[in-house]
């Protein structure tokens, strides 16, 4: 057996194996095929991280493709929504902006410095949370018709904005320390 192929590391590629099937439920309107769908995802997002470390089968594929399967699973979640006329384009631009300038403020401190850790901050780990947690009350206000999930889902739009906002000039913010740090001779393996 190869030492990518771990139990926490088939649960990360369910995950991956997911996210269309749960894109096309949401496009063809079976939201509540897909809200079972995306609790079954987030349910192998737990396991694989709890089995992980519970049983030290942590490994640099699983560490890989651990935050690409949650993402590829949050973006395109928020653009099915968006496509199937459920939440507000500019919402899913803002996501979408934020995680491109992430990825390219990455990409310029990989390539400007040798410092390799970009541990997440509490700001996108709260914005991640009230991303999901909107996306789960637009699915189930879709799913059940519900006034109350209609009215919380028109009001947790602004948290998950404001917060995906402020992760991003958070973000922003590190990585230009990351980068002075780098350029001015800080050891490798800091981070911020």
């Amino acid at each position: 057996m190869r030492t990518w192929l771990t139990l926490p590391n088939l649960f990360t590629l369910a995950r991956l194996l997911l996210a269309p099937v749960i894109v096309s439920a949401i496009v063809h309107r079976r939201s509540f095929a897909a809200l079972c769908l995306l609790a079954a995802a987030a349910a192998t997002d737990m396991i694989d991280g709890y089995l992980a470390r519970q049983f030290g089968a942590a490994t640099a594929a699983g560490a890989f493709l651990d935050p690409i399967a949650d993402k590829l699973l949050l973006t395109g979640v928020y653009l099915a929504l968006a496509l199937a006329g459920s939440v507000p384009w500019w919402l899913v631009v803002v996501i979408f902006a934020r995680d491109l300038f992430i990825l390219a403020s990455s990409a310029a401190a990989l390539l400007a410095t040798k410092l390799r850790a970009f541990p997440p901050s509490v700001w996108g780990k709260a914005s991640t949370f009230f991303q999901i947690l909107t996306a789960v009350v637009f699915l189930g206000r879709d799913a059940f018709g519900s006034p109350f999930l209609a009215a919380l889902a028109a009001a947790l739009i602004w948290p998950t904005l404001a917060l995906t906002v402020w992760s991003g000039v958070h973000y922003g913010w590190r990585g230009a320390r990351l980068l002075r740090s780098g350029l001015t001779g800080a050891p490798p393996g800091s981070s911020l």
